[in-house]
């Protein structure tokens, strides 16, 4: 196809949650839906959930009885694919199995006219290997959509190795104009999502293993990072099954490239048969309605006694750290040439992660966590050297809360939480735009409107200059040994080409 076709009609092939989805959102839009499921009446059944879905859009005013009518009466159930002989558009969302889908689409390629466009709303399974064998595998293409449908903007747009560009361009016009974002990606494990997100349950599965601390507290800190959720709040509600088959997918599909590896943690909650929300139990009791909590930890009403205090380093954290000390009336010396970022009080110092951990870089010394936001309250996770005094011990987290932070304690561990955490995401984004699967701009829509991130890995990168990301990245990797922390091409490039702007965050 060398030019977009226009689509009017469209078949969606399943009737569970996605599909009886994408058809209401498809009818909304003025678009006739035939809507097939293989089960006898699932079709049925699944229109007349739509119907009470647009009653109650109605009597929330949402929508005026006669839209919703109007959207309703484009839907219609059919028992046989071959109701779809005249459709311009077929969106499949059923199982994801390749032998299914794949023989699905050699189906409907004896039903379907030549200028039919076939989509499928895989999550993770290959374009390029659902149009092995097709007789025109250039018009097949992704289009995954996001639970529920109806409310998340993002639409994939996924070219297979043979897809055509026309008829990529033509889904993304039809997303726009089904009130959605599209972004396009090139068919690679996981997409741009799925593959992006895998550090934001890692680096937390990770750090649940070496029980450097416990899942309301890693949890709490991402919150604090400005996440609507944690990842083990997360993991529980999407179901551990389906999380770490995932997981497995992409890794198996990179080649059990270690960096996607699932967890000894995940696995065992698999096989327990504690999936989350819908089993009960997970990281979380929901029987006993358990809340994932932190300890408060109230500002001293005073500092603590120090005879110097000194705000080294520059940006953002520096000036938040001397903006709290004036407000508290201390006095104290500015370094802005430093090697660090952080507060030295006396001879002790606090300072903000570098990918080492506490007992690396000396003797009273206490490391916290990137600060993603500037609100009073926000959670931050803090460690101590090992051969730290115990009055600095104590003291640390006084400093921190006097600043404006919840202080966390967790184990020793290189990068903490959020650090290690936005880290990794930022480094996966970089491989998928020097891999070419995304943009810069698609990687950060995606993750914003696709998993509700409170911002794209590029706007992070943007606020954390690429040196200090490499640099912890670096660490990270000479402490753990393995291939999990190697950093983008891309980014180490990104690196070297701002390496005259300021170092640290």
């Amino acid at each position: 196809m060398s030019e977009a076709p226009d689509i009017n009609s469209v078949l969606v092939v399943g009737a569970g949650i996605m599909g009886s989805g994408i058809a209401q959102v498809a009818a909304q839009s003025g678009h006739p839906v035939l809507l097939f499921d293989n089960r006898p009446g699932a079709a049925v059944d699944a229109r007349a959930a739509l119907q009470a879905t647009f009653d109650k859009l109605v009597a929330k005013g949402k929508f005026s009885d006669d839209f919703a009518r109007k959207a309703l009466s484009a839907i219609t159930p059919v028992e046989s694919l071959e109701a779809a002989a005249t459709v311009d558009l077929v969106v499949e969302a059923v199982i994801e199995d390749i032998e299914i889908k794949r023989g699905l689409f050699r189906q409907l390629e004896d039903i379907v006219g030549e200028d039919c466009i076939l989509a499928t709303n895989t999550s993770s399974i290959s374009v390029t290997a659902l149009a092995n064998g097709l007789r025109y595998p250039e018009r097949l293409v992704g289009m995954h959509f996001f639970n529920p449908v109806a409310l998340m903007k993002l639409v994939e747009v996924v070219s297979g190795l043979q897809t055509s560009s026309a008829v990529a361009e033509s889904i993304q016009n039809l997303a726009k104009s089904w009130d959605k974002v599209p972004v396009h990606a090139r068919s690679t494990p996981g997409f741009i999502v799925n593959r992006i997100a895998r550090p934001f349950y890692a680096e937390t599965l990770a750090l649940l293993q070496e029980r450097a601390a416990t899942p309301g507290l890693l949890d709490a800190c991402l919150r604090g990072a400005g996440f609507r959720m944690g990842p083990c709040e997360l993991m529980d509600l999407i179901g551990h099954d389906t999380n770490f088959s995932v997981t497995r997918s992409v890794y198996e599909a990179n080649f059990f490239d270690k960096r996607y590896a699932p967890s000894p943690v995940q696995q065992e909650l698999v096989d327990g048969g504690l999936l989350g929300r819908k089993s009960g139990r997970g990281f979380y009791d929901y029987s006993a309605d358990e809340k994932p909590g932190v300890v408060e930890y109230p500002a001293p009403a005073a500092a603590p006694s120090f005879d110097s205090l000194a705000v080294r380093g520059r940006g953002p954290i520096a000036e938040r750290i001397a903006r709290a000390l004036l407000q508290h009336g201390l006095r104290f010396e500015r370094i802005h040439d430093s090697k660090w970022v952080g507060l030295q009080v006396d001879s002790a110092r606090l300072r903000l992660t570098d990918g080492r951990c506490a007992s690396e870089l000396g003797r009273d010394v206490a490391v916290f966590d990137l600060p993603l936001t500037d609100e009073a309250g926000t959670v931050l996770a803090w460690s101590h050297a090992g051969r730290a005094a115990e009055q600095w011990v104590a003291g640390a987290p006084d400093w921190l809360a006097l600043i404006g932070f919840v202080p966390q304690r967790i184990a020793d561990t290189p990068g903490l939480v959020v650090a290690r955490t936005i880290a990794m995401l930022i480094n996966e984004a970089a491989d998928a735009v020097q891999q070419g699967v995304c943009s810069e701009t698609g990687a950060n829509d995606a993750m914003k409107l696709g998993v509700n991130y409170p911002a794209g890995p590029f706007e992070w990168l943007a606020q954390w200059h690429s040196s200090a990301v490499v640099a912890l990245l670096d660490r990270l990797d000479d402490f753990y040994r393995g291939e999990r922390y190697r950093v983008s091409p891309w980014l180490r490039h990104h690196a070297w080409r701002k390496s005259s702007g300021p170092a640290g965050a």
